[in-house]
């Protein structure tokens, strides 16, 4: 099996030169990296990840934390993650919190106990586990939500600009009680998409009775739990903005239960893009979100910090986009 020093005297530098080549290091001159990447691939060279990892105190291995597994929004982050750490030569763990500081605690301990490259993290909001990682000098990326009283590098979307468009999008169509469902209180996300859809009402001139707002958990029991009160009141709403795409099966549930047929008796909304979306009569209306983009930039701002060559702190924000269907359309 080749070694570094093979690969060295093939290329006519130094070990050094190298390492640096073969890590991606900036300071390599262009021609000397082609050179040693040339005699890497002709040597059939792959580095000792063991050895290297043994040197540096770390697995290469990233701690993907995120709160629930089940969402398909959370299912292409991860897949945007594990495709650019496997090019990089990581593998990535995937570890569900379901939402809960606790859990999310005993995941951190035991990617600290592992000694894992670093951590991407979509944080509950509470607890101290930026803390913790700051404590220990691993590098982390916040992805969906920032980390609480934390600076780090954090992937976001602008959920509220996207909420404040889908409600006006609904109100173009004549709705007039529009209703929102949305996450738990203290959730940046869910916070955000009812301050857009207020804003949404504000812009449109609507009025916004508190009745017409409601909160769940993120998944389909919840929100099934909270749409049938919503939806059965006096007044109730003639359309609905929903924060997610489990709340939205639990909202169409419901709706089916009552005999609502949406895009005829009510329009509906739903944040997430899932893949059953177009399968539906009528079609889903949704806010797509740019969930395989947010875990690729997310995995590749970690692996900068990792391999220092950033040492600055970033907040990228990604927009989404309406994708209008027949379940928000009068027919």
């Amino acid at each position: 099996m080749a070694t570094i020093s093979d690969v060295a005297t093939r290329a006519g530098v130094s070990t050094a030169t190298v390492s640096r080549a073969l890590n991606g290091k900036s300071t390599v001159d262009p021609v000397l990296a082609a050179r040693v990447l040339a005699a890497a691939a002709a040597l059939g060279y792959r580095p000792n990840g063991p050895a290297r990892n043994l040197r540096k105190q770390e697995t290469a291995v990233l701690a993907l934390i995120i709160s629930d597994v089940e969402n398909p929004f959370f299912t292409a982050i991860a897949r945007g993650v594990e495709d650019v750490a496997h090019a990089a030569g990581y593998s990535v763990v995937l570890c569900n919190s379901d939402d809960e500081p606790e859990k999310e605690r005993e995941y951190i301990d035991v990617a600290l106990q592992e000694r894992v490259a670093g951590v991407l993290l979509s944080p509950t909001g509470r607890g101290d586990s930026a803390e913790l990682l700051s404590r220990n000098s691993t590098p982390v990326v916040a992805v969906d939500r920032p980390l609480p009283n934390s600076p780090g590098d954090t992937v976001l979307v602008d959920s509220r600009l996207a909420a404040k468009e889908a409600t006006l999008h609904l109100a173009a169509q004549g709705y007039q009680r529009i209703g929102c469902l949305t996450g738990p209180s203290g959730v940046l996300t869910a916070d955000d998409r009812l301050a857009g859809y207020r804003d949404g009402l504000r812009a449109a001139k609507l009025p916004a009775p508190a009745g017409l707002a409601r909160r769940s958990e993120f998944k389909a029991a919840g929100a099934k739990q909270a749409a049938r009160p919503l939806l059965t009141q006096d007044d109730p709403p003639d359309a609905v903005l929903v924060a997610n795409s489990m709340m939205a099966v639990g909202v169409l549930e419901t709706c089916a239960e009552l005999g609502l047929r949406p895009g005829r008796d009510i329009g509906v909304v739903a944040f997430d893009d899932a893949p059953w979306a177009t399968l539906l009569d009528p079609p889903l209306t949704v806010v797509a979100q740019p969930a395989y983009d947010m875990g690729a930039v997310a995995a590749q701002l970690l692996l900068d910090r990792i391999s220092g060559e950033r040492t600055d702190t970033t907040t990228t924000t990604l927009s989404a986009h309406l994708v209008i269907r027949g379940s928000s359309t009068r027919p």
